[in-house]
């Protein structure tokens, strides 16, 4: 079979339309534009935004192939010695190779290496499978290259503003929640509720969600109730006829306990440290007895 070049534009609008036309012109096995070729001289994309591979979905994708065969070709350019790099479908390639498969259906074509990170940051957004926190990274990127808004960038993509706004919200999530998230530990209905927290708090509260296995709407619950504390705290405070300097005090002890995943109220002249396992006890002890 005769093989074909595929050109792409520099622009980001170029790039989305050269990419979607080349998985339109690609749909019949008498396209020019696919190819076969051998699965191990292809090598994987080394700028590749896609991080996160479940195991479990590649699995399921490789079942896919063997059943019912590879429906969408991977993206590659010509490397230097003998073999292609991949441009998109890395996963598409693993599963390939995981059904035991020696070729795999490929579109070959001739891109500047400069803009390979581009393409595949493009080609991963445009695909249902690419977990949240990967798929915020990538809206990043883009926007951080190509200088463009989230207004932009939604028209650019065909998704709406506020979807990428509230996507990009989820960088603001502490790193432990991103992987939990990023391994569905937690649903992206847990992640929109933990962001209304600092990062210490979402992790006390991730904690119970793991530990408890809570619904969103039990998360939901506990985050009003976790919040409700430092509204009445704050009048208690006031109640309490202590000296601003001694309330600044008790807030910097609340801050250093929640650095240890302990939260904390104060009320009555009393701090109450809420602590939901002896290995935090054990790690207070040790604290306290180092001083």
């Amino acid at each position: 079979m005769a093989k074909k070049n595929l050109a792409l534009g520099r622009g980001l609008g170029a790039i989305l339309s050269e990419v979607t036309q080349a998985y339109e012109n690609n749909l019949s096995d008498n396209s020019e534009l696919v190819v076969e070729l051998d699965v191990d001289i292809i090598k994987p994309n080394p700028y590749q935004p896609r991080k996160h591979f479940v195991k479990d979905s590649v699995s399921e994708l490789s079942q896919s192939i063997v059943e019912h065969g590879l429906l969408q070709p991977v993206l590659v350019y010509e490397g230097d010695d003998n073999d292609y790099v991949l441009i998109a479908g890395e996963r598409r390639l693993r599963a390939s190779k995981l059904a035991g498969l020696k070729t795999i259906r490929a579109i070959v074509v001739n891109v500047d290496t400069a803009k390979l990170r581009e393409i595949a940051l493009i080609e991963n957004i445009q695909r249902e499978d690419l977990n949240p926190i990967d798929l915020a990274n990538s809206y990043k990127e883009l926007i951080e290259d190509y200088k463009i808004t989230h207004d932009e960038l939604a028209k650019k993509i065909k998704k709406s503003r506020t979807q990428i706004t509230n996507t990009l919200r989820l960088l603001n999530l502490s790193p432990k929640v991103q992987e939990s998230l990023t391994e569905e530990k937690i649903t992206q209905g847990h992640a929109k509720i933990l962001i209304t927290l600092n990062n210490s708090e979402q992790e006390i509260v991730l904690d119970s969600i793991l530990g408890q296995k809570l619904s969103v709407r039990d998360t939901e619950f506990l985050v009003k109730k976790l919040k409700r504390p430092a509204q009445i705290e704050k009048k208690n405070f006031l109640k309490s006829g202590k000296t601003p300097v001694f309330n600044q005090r008790i807030v910097e002890l609340k801050d250093i306990l929640k650095n240890y995943l302990i939260s904390s109220s104060f009320k009555d002249d009393q701090l109450v440290l809420y602590i939901s396992d002896e290995s935090k006890i054990d790690m207070l002890i040790k604290k306290l007895s180092s001083h």
